[in-house]
């Protein structure tokens, strides 16, 4: 039995998509929170949240475009090859990495605080964050690591090349 492993991709971009909606909505919900406080005039926003929900509306879109290019194999010149996959991988986990290492520095021992909702929030924005940035790198080593091995970066990212399906040229000299 053969291994396939763009069924364990589309899984990994999955999982990816399910942790940056987490992590959106709980970022919507702390936006929410922080900008309607109960009490008088007391109102005001986390500005790494801002840079957590952009990078959430990056990688959810990448996420589902990804799935489609690896199970449809879908194929663009530039966007559907290993190297744009590293590409954009890279610019997303550095977004990623970024946000979700300046929220660990500003609530990191948020333990104390655990019988309020807003710390039970910002404990599971945290989690999430990190489950994802966890997942986004082992998605970018495993395309380093493919693209490497087999010397194809520029090679379809589903994967499985077929020279009657492929738009791509066979440049493969065969005898």
């Amino acid at each position: 039995m053969q291994f396939d492993f763009s069924i364990i991709r589309v899984g990994m971009y999955g999982l990816l998509a399910s942790f940056s909606f987490l992590v959106l909505c709980l970022s919507a919900v702390r936006l929410q929170y922080t900008t309607h406080l109960p009490n008088n005039g007391g109102s005001f926003y986390d500005p790494i949240i801002a840079e957590i929900l952009f990078t959430m509306l990056l990688a959810i879109p990448w996420c589902i475009f990804m799935m489609y290019s690896i199970y449809t194999r879908y194929e663009n010149p530039y966007l559907s090859t290993f190297l744009g996959e590293i590409i954009g991988l890279s610019i997303l986990w550095l977004f990623w990495i970024v946000g979700t290492a300046i929220a660990s520095s500003m609530w990191g021992n948020i333990e104390w605080c655990q019988t309020l909702e807003a710390c039970r929030i910002l404990s599971a924005l945290l989690a999430f964050s990190w489950l994802g940035w966890l997942v986004l790198s082992m998605l970018l080593g495993f395309s380093l690591l493919f693209s490497f091995a087999n010397k194809g970066f520029m090679d379809p990212l589903h994967g499985r090349w077929n020279p009657r399906e492929s738009h791509y040229p066979d440049t493969v000299v065969r005898v």
